[in-house]
């Protein structure tokens, strides 16, 4: 699935949403570099829009990733490497009046293969007071994150082909960002004799300024016969955020049955101001495309009751209403206004087994996701002055699984999934043009196969792999398929650890070949990545890694597309592959200490 910015896979962290809503540069907006991983306690993960609890922007999935609440020991690390990679971290959790103090604090640098230098810098932290458990406590986290950076976008083939730019180079070497997110939550939870009761409330505060230039003389051209200024844009914004969730879960008997009652509220503010395009060069702003203040609110009611029927058989049903509301204040008053949308989605599941260590199960459900808000209140392309379509508010997927997971004993655990979802049609604001652009409605199916085996205690095997058909579901002259979907992607891992003093993992990522146009003329490359780490620990305290990252050193993209552009000296457009190439072979080493 492609999920372009995160607009179909929810995410979270510490409990604070992660997806933003209306963001400068792409409806669900995911960036998590604040992340620190060595802190990750748990990822609980869902697939499909088949949970009540999960609301916009989770169609295709979700994660609910946490942070320890203590630490058995404290953790020093560093860890160097080529083109300029520097990353310490400092962690720890002492305790406090009760509790206990998580503290994480992290400094990062990297220049990356670029011929301009990336000198990406990023500070962060979070700071954790928490006490009691996850599940009967409470905890109130903050976390900052602030970071800069020189990009290298994606360069026209040809470019490199006629030698004007190398594969690593730059046709903007100002392109590039800087970006801060600053959050402050609380979490509480009570667990009763035949019920569990959570809350958490969240404030975000954050923004993002981003330069890019991915067409390069054409609309400068077009405007004023050269490249004097180029086709650098930029988009920006400052937001403040908040939102709560509650939700209570019942055990309790029905007659001979076995039933949890589930049932919740969450809410949603963002208020962003601004948020806009402005056309720039070298990072100067030389005209605004569009600049709008927008309120956005959400409030979302769900509830659900798991009935077990027999010792062999279960079953899941929810319901889900939400209801969003935007206010728009734009600089072009047609494009102001006021819009709101309701949407109602169902789900169940069925579960039959354990039978012989197998469980199948059924899967089906509604979701949805948001668009941007200008896009519902837009009339004039602020560009052109033409006018334009308004988007729908709320845009509803529907989704069907049937799957089974078995457990074959010697820690040998298996799961096959047949899947469909379906994507109404709708209208997507592109927030590069500040304006609308006309989507089909898609149905995607594919099969996923999921294995993890450990013959012993210091080796284990894992494999993902997965297939899935993507289309437009009406008919048009371009073509059916749906550009960057990519069919057949794979996983595969081997783990070895606590073989005596040595540890490490070997891993694969193979990314299939992809359609880049509808009628599928134009593909990209297949991609296959390998990772190594080894490792030796001297005691229970110090350890030394060694990371090589493409481990093959393959010449392979991250990015592919298909779209126009015009370079410097060239008198009209020309439609290209327009690539991001995969980093080099590169070698890291850390060293870790527990305190």
């Amino acid at each position: 699935f492609n999920l372009d910015h995160g607009t179909d896979f929810a995410t979270y962290v510490g409990g604070v949403p992660v997806n933003m809503p209306t963001h400068a540069h792409g409806q669900g907006y995911t960036d998590l570099n604040f992340l620190i991983p060595e802190l990750v306690d748990r990822i609980a993960f869902r697939k499909g829009p088949y949970f009540a609890e999960e609301g916009d922007f989770s169609s295709a999935g979700a994660a609910h990733i946490d942070y320890f609440r203590s630490l058995d020991k404290g953790l020093a690390q560093i860890t160097f490497g080529g083109h300029g990679y520097a990353r310490s971290l400092l962690a720890g959790s002492p305790e406090l009046a009760g509790g206990r103090l998580l503290y994480g604090l992290e400094l990062f640098h990297n220049d990356g293969p670029w011929q301009v230098a990336e000198n990406y810098r990023k500070l962060n932290g979070v700071l954790r007071y928490s006490q009691g458990s996850r599940n009967d406590g409470w905890s109130v986290t903050g976390m900052a994150y602030e970071g800069q950076w020189t990009s290298t976008d994606q360069i026209a083939q040809r470019a490199i082909s006629n030698g004007a730019v190398d594969r690593f180079g730059s046709l903007d070497p100002s392109t590039g960002g800087k970006t801060f997110r600053y959050s402050l939550s609380g979490e509480w939870a009570k667990r009763g004799d035949h019920s569990q009761s959570k809350a958490n409330v969240w404030a975000l505060r954050s923004g993002l300024d981003l330069w890019s230039n991915f067409q390069y003389c054409l609309n400068d051209y077009a405007a004023n016969g050269n490249c004097a200024i180029g086709d650098q844009f930029k988009q920006a914004e400052r937001r403040t955020a908040g939102g709560f969730a509650a939700a209570q879960a019942v055990y309790e008997r029905w007659g001979g049955f076995e039933v949890e009652n589930s049932f919740g509220l969450q809410g949603r503010v963002d208020r962003l101001s601004p948020v806009g395009l402005y056309a720039t060069s070298g990072r100067q702003t030389v005209g605004t495309v569009r600049e709008d203040r927008v309120t956005q609110r959400s409030l979302g009611l769900w509830a659900q009751n798991e009935t077990r029927w027999t010792e062999w058989f279960r079953s899941v049903q929810g319901l889900r209403a939400d209801a969003y509301d935007f206010t728009v204040d734009s600089d072009l008053p047609a494009n102001s206004g006021r819009a709101s949308d309701r949407m109602v989605t169902p789900k169940l599941a069925l579960i039959i087994g354990p039978w012989r260590q197998t469980e199948l199960y059924l899967n089906y459900g509604h979701g949805f996701h948001s668009n941007d808000a200008r896009g519902t209140t837009i009339s004039t392309d602020p560009v052109s002055g033409t006018p334009v379509e308004r988007v729908k508010p709320l845009v509803r997927t529907r989704g069907y699984e049937l799957g089974a997971r078995s457990d074959f004993g010697q820690n040998f655990r298996s799961t096959v999934a047949f899947w469909q979802l379906d994507v109404a049609s709708e209208l997507l604001f592109v927030g590069d043009a500040g304006t609308t652009e006309p989507s089909r409605p898609s149905r995607r199916y594919g099969v996923e196969w999921t294995n993890f085996y450990a013959p012993t205690d210091w080796l284990a095997f894992d494999a993902d792999l997965a297939w899935s058909h993507a289309r437009f579901r009406d008919s048009a002259p371009e073509g059916n398929f749906i550009p960057g979907a990519v069919t057949a992607t794979a996983n595969l891992g081997v783990t070895v650890d606590h073989l005596g003093p040595w540890f490490g993992a070997l891993r694969l990522r193979y990314f299939g070949p992809r359609p880049l146009i509808e009628d599928n003329s134009v593909r990209s490359g297949a991609s296959a990545l390998a990772n190594l780490r080894v490792g030796y620990r001297f005691d229970a305290k110090t350890l030394l890694a060694l990371d090589v990252y493409n481990l093959f050193d393959r010449k392979v993209n991250d990015i592919e597309y298909w779209y126009d552009s015009q370079l410097a000296g060239e008198s009209s457009p020309v439609f290209d592959r327009h690539l991001h190439p995969t980093e080099p072979r590169s070698v890291r080493v850390t060293i870790s200490y527990r305190f």
